[in-house]
């Protein structure tokens, strides 16, 4: 329940601190007083994008700050939780509209963003603006309004997972369709590419073992110089370092007998000759391991050229082009059995169709409940605003094609407004005034069950008047009975049946025009309601119009 509105600043209103009441609130006031920017200023609490044409003339910015009873409304508190916003029993929501710059967004004293209000908005309060009413003309919304009365949200998500499965299996078949008129050329250059790759053959590594051994064949004569001068210093000359190594192992065994810890160096040494010994022996053998064939390194050049320009080609490195060659496989091996892909592909679309149109039943059959139960209960409420044996009825026939994420129905509202008449769509047969009743019919049969504490209705009372008047105002009494209702009028058997009545006025000041709403009771109320009944010019008789107005009221709440 939204109990405080402050503004400041905002198009016509220079201040503006509001106390809200529980029950029926109502706001009157002379056409173009402002009284639609309390509904504005509503619309930026809940939510809505701003302009910083909102902003007051001469002011840096505007400002909207609401505050929210919500210590009974338990989904609010958790959306607040959820997004890591204070939680109390109030929510304070505050929106800064610069002049020039960013806008900003408060929920609980915490920067927020316009998304995260929004969400919370869903559980605070809805806005009946003066054309809602006619969403009702849109098959779409007559749908959602169907599904939201009913309570569907569980089946639709349920819908959407299966539609969605639907979609995706028939874009798969489409795919595959669409490949069959290039399937043979993509076939053949698949085929050329493995042959391409085939023919050379690589290996994993390859490239790098032939680098290897073109550069040992390149240098093979230093190698071969390098191992023989090694092998003749480590063993085979005279003074060889073989054989300094023993004659220094000996003089360290001989004197040994004196200090034995020198025995030990003797014996590295002997262990060392041996390692120098075996290190001679490899490199005078290691000639013969060289292969000194010419051709040879011109097979090892050629054959790292080829697989170094297939590399390029492919723009990758030789394990990417092997990867590239499985690839290619599997792809040729899909292409080639394409009559048994199409057939596991529209095996797979039917039987997504099968649980899509399984489960579109069982949301069609929801919808029939729920239709049936809102057509008793709006026609019922039809009686009271002055429809005599107004009677509404849903219409639900099956969609052409496959199920969508909202099903696979076309719903309808009919009515019976007029005796004699018969039932006919309401987009053919409803006046402006008729359809803005009948909203209020469906508001009030969703009132009980509501999922928001405030409703706020923006002179959906337009075309309507006399007793037709008198009954609309009975129903937002009603409505006012489970919820806080915030209602703009220009009709005194309306306002006459709120709890608090409202005046929205407009006066010059200091050149400037501004906007100020003041609460009305006793006498300043009777002036008012007087004011609506009489226009200009207020009578006696208007003044007891509007006290008696006053006194049913209280009698209708």
């Amino acid at each position: 329940m939204l109990t405080n509105l402050r503004v400041r600043d905002l198009v016509l209103i220079e201040e503006l601190d509001l106390q809200l009441t529980p029950g029926f609130n109502a706001l009157t006031g002379e056409t173009g007083a402002g009284k639609s920017l309390v509904v504005t200023a509503l619309d930026l609490l809940l939510g809505r994008r701003a302009s910083s044409e909102l902003v007051r003339r001469g002011a840096d910015d505007a400002e909207v700050e609401g505050v929210f009873d919500i210590s009974d409304e338990p989904a609010v508190r958790a959306r607040l939780e959820q997004a890591g916003l204070p939680v109390d029993d109030e929510l304070l929501v505050r929106r800064v509209i610069p002049a020039e710059g960013r806008h900003r967004c408060y929920v609980n004293g915490k920067l927020s963003s316009l998304g995260v209000l929004a969400s919370l908005a869903e559980g605070l309060a809805s806005v009946m603006g003066q054309h809602e009413h006619h969403t009702l003309l849109d098959p779409l919304s007559q749908l959602e309004l169907l599904d939201d009365l009913g309570s569907h949200g569980a089946l639709l998500e349920e819908m959407a997972r299966r539609a969605e499965r639907v979609a995706t299996a028939r874009d798969r078949l489409d795919s595959l369709r669409a490949r069959e008129q290039d399937r043979a050329a993509r076939i053949d250059f698949v085929q050329f590419q493995l042959r391409e790759i085939d023919d050379l053959a690589p290996k994993p590594g390859e490239l790098d073992e032939l680098e290897r051994e073109i550069a040992l064949l390149r240098h093979q004569g230093e190698l071969l110089e390098t191992a023989r001068v090694g092998a003749d210093e480590l063993y085979e000359k005279d003074g060889s370092i073989f054989e300094r190594l023993g004659t220094l192992g000996r003089s360290l065994d001989d004197v040994a007998r004196y200090d034995t810890s020198l025995g030990e160096d003797a014996r590295s040494l002997a262990e060392a000759a041996v390692l120098v010994e075996e290190a001679a022996r490899r490199l005078a053998g290691y000639g013969r391991d060289l292969d000194a064939d010419p051709e040879r390194l011109e097979q090892l050049d050629e054959r790292r050229e080829e697989l170094a320009r297939l590399v390029r080609k492919h723009r990758t490195d030789l394990d990417g082009v092997l990867g590239l060659r499985e690839e290619l496989g599997r792809e040729l091996e899909s292409l080639s059995r394409y009559e048994e892909s199409i057939a596991e592909a529209e095996d797979e679309l039917e039987g997504a169709r099968e649980l899509a149109v399984e489960h579109a039943a069982k949301l069609t059959a929801a919808r029939r409940k729920a239709g049936a139960k809102l057509g008793r209960a709006v026609s019922k409420q039809l009686t009271g605003l002055s429809f005599e044996k107004g009677r509404l009825e849903v219409q639900i026939e099956p969609a052409t094609g496959d199920p969508g994420p909202d099903g696979a129905d076309q719903v309808e509202l009919l009515v019976a407004l007029n005796p004699g008449e018969g039932i006919h769509p309401l987009r053919k047969v409803a006046s402006g005034g008729e359809l803005s009743r009948l909203m209020l019919a469906i508001r009030r049969v969703a009132a009980g069950v509501g999922p928001v504490s405030t409703y706020v209705f923006d002179e959906v009372d337009a075309g309507i008047g006399g007793a037709v008047a008198t009954s609309v105002g009975r129903v937002l009494a009603e409505v006012a009975s489970h919820h806080q209702v915030i209602c703009i009028t220009h009709l005194p058997q309306i306002s006459g049946m709120a709890g608090t009545h409202f005046r929205v006025v407009k006066f010059g000041r200091k050149g400037r025009t501004v906007t100020r709403v003041e609460r009305l009771d006793g006498k300043d109320r009777v002036e008012e309601l007087a004011r609506m009944i009489g226009g200009d010019e207020v009578t006696a008789k208007a003044r007891a119009a509007a006290g008696e107005l006053i006194t049913q009221g209280r009698k209708g709440r």
